[in-house]
């Protein structure tokens, strides 16, 4: 059949002088690639040029942080590390991470369970509602939880910043746990109770080992928005600062070159994140 069929296109191809039409949209296809690899690259350079200029810049000795460069320096970076109001305020970013990112598993991580493993109505409208607050503006959420703890009347802290940061990225972890408990062997678990373990044994000895590669990449992945979140926080913070706010206050009184030095290694760590959460397994195209 294989022959046949080979013999067939060549011969329909002798006839006519011209390509079937699977060669056409082939051929069609690959004279269209230098064009889309320029598209391509353009977006990309459209993407990134921001950062690498934010790098190269806080590496000019030029004080007014423009270009051309007039010389390479690690003086901005000094002058960041020695600037007292950074630490406190980037001790406060990792505790808010932190705690959020906490949180955010513990909070998430059932909820993923319990919309992959059972059937129950009302279960889609339930899934959509889990994932409405990362598909809102962030500005809206900030609003919102402000007119809220306004009315209850608790005072804004860092707990009310780990509350409204919880609420935005608790569907992150639903998303990339469920991800991977969609692919899940669910008779494995049978398979251990059939051979006497207990329901908390089947989980902390089969299921958790292989699902923690998801949560803790999710983990890390909130950990990163967390880290970098600005607008939530400013509508929640009470007098304590984190480091995007400080570094928003920084900017108003003009553009400091420390303030590239200090972009780059916020820039830095997030990247450190993010390549964790890709080894990890919990952060790429789908789940593991």
């Amino acid at each position: 059949m294989t022959d046949i069929g080979v013999s067939a296109t060549s011969g329909a191809t002798a006839t006519t002088g011209r390509l079937p039409p699977a060669s056409r949209s082939i051929s069609l296809t690959l004279s269209r690639l230098p064009t889309l690899q320029a598209y391509s690259a353009l977006a990309i350079l459209f993407l990134f040029l921001p950062v690498v200029m934010l790098v190269v810049l806080s590496f000019n000795s030029n004080a007014t942080g423009v270009f051309p460069l007039s010389g390479f320096t690690l003086d901005w970076y000094r002058e960041a590390f020695q600037n007292k109001i950074i630490w406190p305020a980037l001790r406060n970013s990792v505790i808010v991470a932190f705690c959020t990112a906490l949180v955010a598993a513990a909070l998430g991580t059932p909820a993923a369970f319990g919309l992959t493993r059972y059937s129950f109505r009302f279960k889609n409208i339930l899934r959509g509602m889990l994932i409405i607050p990362m598909s809102l503006p962030t500005l809206l959420i900030g609003i919102a939880l402000l007119s809220y703890f306004a009315f209850l009347s608790i005072p804004r802290s860092l707990i009310t910043v780990i509350i409204g940061h919880v609420v935005y990225t608790v569907p992150y972890m639903v998303l990339v746990v469920g991800a991977r408990l969609a692919e899940f062997d669910f008779t494995v678990e049978e398979a251990a109770k059939d051979l006497g373990a207990t329901p908390a044994q089947t989980f902390t000895m089969i299921t958790f080992p292989l699902i923690r590669p998801s949560i803790i990449g999710a983990m890390l992945l909130i950990f990163a928005q967390s880290f970098d979140m600005f607008v939530i926080t400013f509508f929640n913070i009470g007098a304590q600062s984190t480091l995007p706010m400080v570094i928003w206050s920084m900017m108003r009184r003009g553009i400091n070159p420390s303030l590239n030095a200090l972009g780059t290694m916020v820039m830095a760590f997030s990247i450190l994140l993010l390549f964790l959460a890709s080894r990890f397994g919990g952060m790429k195209l789908g789940a593991q």
